[in-house]
């Protein structure tokens, strides 16, 4: 059983990576119809909807290292699945990095000097925010999402309904923080295009683990502070064995 759980990770984290950062690469700057910041922003909430009612149910559908986390800090997972469960979602994202290359590779101009959807600070970041603002938004980010996802999916939330508020509130944090960083939150969905990007890609990276893994055990223990008990689903399932 555990066998499926993590093939399901990896396959839900497949479709986030290669969804949304596909939507960015191909997409977002398309003439005449590319859909921009509210577009890619939009797709990324769209692939934690969709993945939510289709795996959730077997796996939980964290799809992000920093959820794995925080769900076992805020007591929603066992901790002895996390190194499974993140190992499954960084092959997940590594997987979907090489098939949007080659897709978007087939386009004339195509390059991977523009960014390949990366996550950035400095130079690197879309709007030249500093390595401390970067930080600070994945931290915060991260922490706002994971404090969304145990409230959604605690056991008196209303049934149903985790999967839509979820997805919404990644769409949101994708509309404020793709200026600063390009918006992680997710450190297997930063790994992927950073592998095929190299050089100032990689040498950025910690941050894009650190940040988001901080803030998903904030979000976590803060819900587990808050909330009346810390009994829940995780998005949208019972929590894993």
């Amino acid at each position: 059983m555990n066998g499926k759980k993590y093939a399901a990770e990896a396959i839900g984290t497949f479709w986030l990576t290669f969804a949304g950062c596909g939507s960015a690469v191909i997409a977002a700057g398309f003439p005449q119809v590319g859909i921009g910041l509210l577009g890619v922003s939009l797709a990324f909430g769209l692939t934690v909807v969709t993945m939510a009612y289709a795996i959730g149910h077997i796996s939980g559908c964290h799809l992000n290292p920093a959820v794995t986390v925080g769900l076992a800090a805020g007591g929603r997972f066992p901790t002895s699945q996390i190194l499974p469960y993140v190992v499954a979602q960084v092959i997940g994202g590594i997987v979907a990095a090489g098939v949007l290359y080659l897709i978007a590779s087939g386009a004339p101009g195509f390059e991977l000097a523009k960014g390949f959807a990366s996550n950035g600070y400095g130079e690197h970041s879309p709007g030249k925010y500093s390595l401390v603002a970067g930080f600070l938004t994945e931290v915060v980010m991260t922490t706002m999402f994971l404090f969304i996802i145990m409230g959604a999916t605690h056991g008196k939330a209303p049934a149903g309904f985790a999967p839509l508020a979820i997805g919404l509130g990644l769409c949101l944090i994708h509309l404020v923080s793709i200026p600063v960083t390009n918006t992680s939150v997710n450190p297997a969905r930063s790994t992927g295009p950073a592998l095929f990007v190299g050089g100032w890609a990689l040498q950025q990276l910690w941050l894009f683990w650190l940040a988001p893994l901080i803030g998903g055990a904030l979000g976590g223990i803060a819900y587990r502070w808050l909330s009346e008990e810390p009994s829940g689903q995780v998005v949208g399932t019972a929590p894993a064995e």
